[in-house]
């Protein structure tokens, strides 16, 4: 009922915001739809942000869907990320006793607060029987039937609002966020991707996956170590170094990369919340619930795009992009015109003249927004494959990750070596079906 009233509200604003505008100057017609969109993120956060579950997840993943969204209304979602209140520890503890049958055996003590509430579960620290500490994420009674119930009206809400912006197909956005949605509620199925993440990164000593407790750990209730560390508010603080936060960006840059072109198996929530910094430079992976498997094809794709890109060929980038799959409505490759002001921020970042430091000209993903605004009748009935819905997600909140630690670092030596995977060793100039072409 909630979420069909929401439909509703945000669907009239919409109309009556589309009819005063008639009457107002280009310049007044801007402002007041740019006033309309973030009152009606307002309540849409409002709503979701009650209801939990599917609802508020889905808010939180659109959230940093930047390339998607103003980066107005991009931030007012981003609050979803926090608001998530607490549920009473008895009803944990309820939880945990059922899902646990030795629990008494497993568990010496269970902290009755939380240290962390989110869209599903919540977390608390506890201290298993033989003095390891551990934290324990325990999933909401019930969740998984609320998520399912929801998934009808939420698409609606989320079609409208993104409607609102873009002209781009959503349903290949939609079945990526269901599936990912769905996916999460598997806590087994996180605590084996934390398992392959750690034997991936077993020889990278600057990342850190804390270690599954097997025995306490079932599809609701997921128990790892307990690896503590600086919140991203600290590491961003004034209290740290910038030679500090340059090392954790590089950290969390080569995470993507590695993913995307050398395990394929990708981390895809950026949320800055779901890591953790420790002051030798090393970053601690928290939360992988959402992962993302990338097709080989697909990470040859985006290395050739990378290395298109590097040597400045935009004539390049819409054949590429046409052979991953990213096409106009008739099947055409985009336009030249249409890719360059993305090729133009990019390279902004991996320009060879000098390191770049994010977050010091602007955000990266706020140009490619301006260029997305700037293009919406030529993106109409843009084709894509759903696969690339979490890899994009995920490297535009990367960008805002790396804004909010002001980081500089050697970005194009990282994206040629790390794409140089992806094309069977190959680097610039090599040869092979998907190496990318010398200079011209």
């Amino acid at each position: 009922m909630k979420l069909g009233g929401l439909v509703g509200r945000v669907g009239a604003s919409v109309a009556g915001s589309r009819l005063v505008s008639l009457a107002l100057p280009g310049a007044s017609k801007g402002a007041k739809r740019a006033e309309n969109l973030v009152r009606n993120a307002e309540r849409i956060v409002e709503t979701l942000g009650q209801l939990k579950g599917a609802a508020m997840k889905a808010g939180q993943m659109l959230s940093l869907q930047d390339t998607l969204l103003p980066p107005e209304v991009a931030a007012v979602l981003r609050s979803l990320q926090k608001q998530a209140p607490r549920i009473p520890f008895e009803v944990v503890l309820g939880e945990l006793r059922a899902e646990i049958p030795d629990f008494e055996r497993v568990f010496a003590h269970i902290e009755p607060e939380a240290f962390a509430a989110a869209s599903i579960g919540q977390v608390h620290r506890a201290t298993l029987a033989d003095g390891r500490e551990v934290a324990v994420k325990i999933q909401y009674p019930g969740i998984d039937r609320v998520v399912e119930a929801d998934l009808g009206n939420l698409r609606r809400v989320l079609k409208t609002l993104l409607g609102l912006v873009s002209s781009v197909d959503f349903d290949p956005v939609w079945r990526e966020l269901r599936a990912r949605l769905r996916e999460e509620l598997d806590y087994l199925h996180e605590a084996e991707s934390l398992r392959r993440m750690a034997a991936l990164h077993a020889d990278v000593p600057d990342v850190v996956i804390p270690r599954v407790v097997d025995e306490a750990t079932t599809r609701s209730v997921l128990t790892m170590d307990y690896v503590p560390g600086l919140s991203p508010d600290e590491a961003c603080s004034d209290r740290y170094r910038q030679e500090l936060k340059d090392q954790w960006g590089l950290v969390l840059f080569d995470l993507l990369l590695r993913g995307l072109f050398t395990h394929r198996f990708l981390h895809a929530d950026p949320n800055l919340a779901n890591f953790a910094f420790l002051p030798d430079g090393r970053v601690v992976v928290y939360d992988l619930g959402c992962t993302k498997e990338v097709p080989a094809r697909l990470a040859r794709g985006y290395a050739e795009l990378c290395f298109a890109v590097l040597e400045e060929r935009v004539d390049d980038v819409p054949r590429v992009l046409a052979r991953m799959g990213v096409r106009r409505g008739d099947g055409e490759p985009l336009s030249d015109e249409l890719v360059a002001p993305y090729v133009e921020s990019v390279l902004k970042v991996v320009h060879d003249a000098r390191p770049y430091r994010f977050g010091e000209d602007g955000r990266v993903h706020r140009r490619i927004f301006d260029a997305v605004s700037s293009n919406l009748g030529d993106t109409a009935g843009i084709r894509f494959p759903r696969d690339i819905v979490f890899v994009n997600r995920t490297v535009v909140g990367l960008f805002g990750n790396l804004s909010r630690l002001k980081a500089t670092g050697p970005w194009r030596e990282h994206v040629e070596r790390f794409a140089a995977t992806a094309v069977g060793g190959r680097g610039r100039g090599g040869g092979g079906a998907f190496a990318p072409p010398a200079r011209r």
